[in-house]
């Protein structure tokens, strides 16, 4: 379940790049529009995702508070769920060895 949950992070992060240096640039600095809604509503179900996947696998292995916050808060952040995944993997490999 772990590596399911680095994929949807991973979809979650490059959306995250896609609206904030594609999108929103085109639509600011180039007055063109639209890929914002778009890519806003990609972006938007690949977030719930990540929620819902990240409540199914943190439940799933028992992790602690501090590791609940910390993917969390990487879901906040450009480049988080990318910061987020070494953790996530180490996780990985502790629940196909344990």
């Amino acid at each position: 379940m772990i590596q399911i949950f680095r994929i949807v992070a991973f979809v979650e992060g490059v959306t995250t790049l896609a609206l904030f240096l594609v999108a929103m640039p085109m639509k600011y600095i180039f007055g063109m529009p639209f890929l914002t809604s778009p890519v806003g509503a990609i972006h938007g179900i690949a977030f719930l995702a990540y929620i819902g996947a990240m409540w199914v696998c943190l439940r799933d292995y028992a992790f602690s508070a501090k590791d609940w916050a910390r993917t969390t808060i990487a879901a906040f952040f450009p480049f988080g769920t990318f910061l987020n995944d070494p953790f996530l993997k180490r996780k990985q490999a502790e629940a196909e060895a344990g």
